[in-house]
């Protein structure tokens, strides 16, 4: 016997702002059937596929430690670089360069200081 992964939570002191920020991280979208709002205290959005889930539900507190769990992105197109380009733009912002001639991440966090990582692309790994 064993359990699967519904869904990743994560709190959040807005919801929907998350919501909408990680939905363009991840290219994910919300259930047409039950739209995310501003002032829903929870929302979810879905991987294309829908079988990937994130859940935001809010909190009154704001972050106050680093994250025990974190994501690790990958580009699916281009390079980690510019992908890192694309999640600044985004909002996201620099915590933690660690890039290296051969690899290495950037360490980033969320509107509300959730840390997640960018890797470099599997083109990029392959080609080194």
């Amino acid at each position: 016997m064993t359990a699967r992964i519904s869904h990743t939570s994560f709190d959040a002191r807005d919801s929907y702002s998350q919501s909408v920020f990680w939905g363009r991280v991840l290219g994910f979208t919300e259930d047409p059937d039950d739209p995310n709002l501003p002032g829903h205290e929870e929302c979810m959005i879905f991987s294309a596929d829908r079988g990937q889930r994130i859940l935001f539900i809010e909190v009154p507190d704001a972050k106050q430690v680093k994250n025990r769990v974190h994501l690790d992105l990958v580009p699916v197109e281009g390079t980690r670089d510019e992908e890192l380009a694309r999640l600044l733009e985004l909002g996201a912002t620099v915590v933690d360069d660690r890039r290296r001639p051969d690899g290495g991440w950037v360490v980033l966090a969320d509107p509300e200081g959730n840390e997640f990582c960018i890797l470099r692309s599997e083109a990029e790994r392959n080609a080194a």
